[in-house]
């Protein structure tokens, strides 16, 4: 049965009123023409701080973008209120396109990827030579996710007047990752800091470490106008207690780069890793892998790099150095 006429007019029609007031659905997006660039800083419970335009800004994710999440290091465009005063809040609109995106998993059985930093071009590998122990099984899965995600690794090591450096520096020397050693006297005099800061020129910079290795102490060294607080190693356990506990990025004195700073790891998963693209950092034994069989792992019996290497186009010790990062995935840090 016919609740209209045939041909009903305007009069015959009844609206249901909008009993919440609010306009009608659209899909229509507005496309935020005004909105402005900034970098985000930090995330804390779902409220992101952002800098545009030397100003330090208060924003929310909008939600037009749905799950897709902003992270500390991420270029985004922001509307609303940006003058940054107290209790003002702007939306992030828009998630610019990622230049890197550094990611890890809670183990390697975990399916759900983080991401730490965003856009970052080189990750400093923060560890001390003793007290803590250094653990060289998180530092090859640190140098995995580098080589991933297209981050030029380095390696800063600290507390090296309590041990010295020579062995780690040893087994890490096949892979030409550059290092810097720093004490604790020249984290006093400042001295520390001039060396890591000649390394960060130019680049933004992921810190990651496991917890009490000098990590925070070592941005505060560098960016000692912003200090955040740090911890001690416990005696019991020798594992270090977290004082940072959300990522912030920091610009280096006179504007020549940026630090940011992460809470320290006890575990570096690598399940969203594909290990064939691990091979892509060693392009002295990349064209060596011509030849492999399908879908080799490069750590197998007809892994064409062992004749390669046998035929001298390579160095021995970085087909080792290759074959001992693609194993970490098959062990446990603490191994």
């Amino acid at each position: 049965m016919r609740r209209y006429g045939k041909n009903p007019d305007e009069d015959d029609v009844r609206v249901r009123p909008n009993r919440k007031g609010n306009r009608p659905r659209t899909n229509i997006r507005p496309k935020h023409e005004d909105a402005r660039e900034g970098l985000v800083l930090t995330v804390d419970r779902g409220r992101l701080t952002c800098l545009i335009d030397g100003r330090k800004v208060t924003a929310m994710k909008a939600r037009e973008l749905g799950r897709k999440s902003a992270v500390v290091g991420d270029r985004v465009s922001v509307v609303g209120d940006l003058s940054g005063a107290k209790d003002t809040l702007a939306r992030i609109v828009r998630v610019e396109p990622r230049s890197s995106t550094l990611r890890r998993t809670a183990d390697d059985d975990d399916p759900f990827e983080r991401v730490v930093v965003a856009n970052a071009d080189q990750l400093a590998i923060v560890t001390a030579l003793a007290d803590p122990e250094p653990r060289p099984r998180l530092i090859d899965r640190c140098l995995v996710a580098a080589y991933d995600a297209g981050l030029e690794p380095l390696l800063v090591l600290t507390k090296s007047d309590l041990a010295p450096p020579d062995a780690l520096l040893e087994s890490y020397g096949t892979l030409g990752v550059p290092y810097v050693v720093t004490n604790r006297e020249e984290l006093a005099d400042g001295s520390a800091a001039e060396q890591v800061r000649e390394k960060l020129t130019g680049h933004m910079t992921a810190f990651v470490g496991h917890s009490g290795v000098g990590k925070t102490t070592l941005v505060n060294a560098l960016v000692p106008e912003r200090r955040r607080a740090t911890g001690h190693v416990n005696a019991v356990t020798g594992r270090g207690r977290h004082t940072t506990t959300s990522a912030l990025a920091l610009p280096l004195p006179g504007d020549t780069g940026w630090v940011i700073d992460t809470p320290g790891v006890r575990s570096f998963g690598l399940a969203h890793i594909d290990p064939s693209r691990v091979i892509h950092a060693f392009p002295d034994l990349a064209s060596g892998t011509d030849d492999c069989p399908r879908a080799c792992s490069h750590d197998e019996p007809d892994c064409a790099l062992d004749a390669w290497v046998a035929e001298g186009h390579a160095d021995p010790a970085r087909l080792y150095s290759l074959r001992r990062l693609l194993a970490t995935r098959e062990r446990r840090d603490g191994d």
